[in-house]
């Protein structure tokens, strides 16, 4: 059996009961570096294969191949699904048809991070990826124009790094082609980690702010504001 996990933001506390009881009857854990040293706090007991970033493929393929003889999980930060492994597991299952998949669901960047700032996500929403390295720019920025457009909030993914260090900044400028300059946002870096740090701020503040791909960004809708220092969008209950 191969068990697709999504750890949340990799401390025990921000597990699911599913995930944490998946990675307990689980023979091997297999996963992204960064990740695997996370889970070796809380699971030292455990035997682990890790490989690198743009090694997924790679990654996939060795867990697949070991779960035909025992239980593996292969781990993912936030949820399995969301630009994680799950999707790619079922690709190259095709090739292992005697190996059962189970997708375990886990919490997101989006929402973990989310309730550090409050409740930014209690509307519709957009969630974005900045990075290009499986997405053309072209597609991305074009997004981004549609979610602008239409009032949603946006949550940003990978806002940047030292070889796109200006892609947040870029994004922001798009962005400002709809949304007023102090529309409320946020970001959180390092949820649920050690050193984790928030804050809110303007949308003109943020596009001038420095990020890096620990850190996920929150741009509000036009009803967004800030409620006893936590960004909150509303819904409209009250008005029912």
């Amino acid at each position: 059996m191969l068990y697709v996990v999504g750890i949340g933001a990799g401390s025990q506390d921000g597990m699911t009961i599913a995930a944490h009881q998946t990675i307990i009857s689980s023979e091997l854990i297999v996963g992204y570096t960064k990740y695997v040293e996370l889970l070796k706090e809380y699971f030292p007991e455990k035997e682990y294969a890790s490989t690198g970033m743009k090694q997924e493929r790679e990654r996939v393929e060795y867990a697949l191949k070991e779960a035909g003889s025992k239980n593996v999980s292969l781990i993912c930060s936030g949820d399995s699904q969301l630009y994680g492994m799950a999707g790619l597991a079922y690709e190259l299952g095709e090739n292992y048809p005697d190996t059962e998949i189970k997708v375990i669901s886990g919490v997101s960047a989006a929402f973990s991070g989310g309730a550090v700032l409050g409740s930014p996500l209690t509307h519709d929403f957009a969630v974005i990826s900045l990075s290009d390295l499986l997405t053309p720019m072209e597609k991305i920025q074009k997004r981004l124009e549609c979610a602008a457009e239409c009032d949603m909030v946006i949550v940003l993914y990978n806002p940047s790094s030292k070889s796109r260090a200006d892609h947040l900044k870029n994004a922001c400028d798009i962005i400002l082609k709809h949304r007023s300059a102090d529309t409320v946002c946020g970001y959180v870096r390092n949820i649920g980690r050690n050193g984790q740090e928030s804050h809110i701020l303007t949308l003109s503040e943020l596009r001038d702010t420095p990020v890096d791909m620990f850190t996920t960004v929150y741009i509000g809708n036009s009803e967004t504001k800030v409620i006893g220092g936590k960004m909150v969008t509303p819904r409209g209950y009250k008005n029912v």
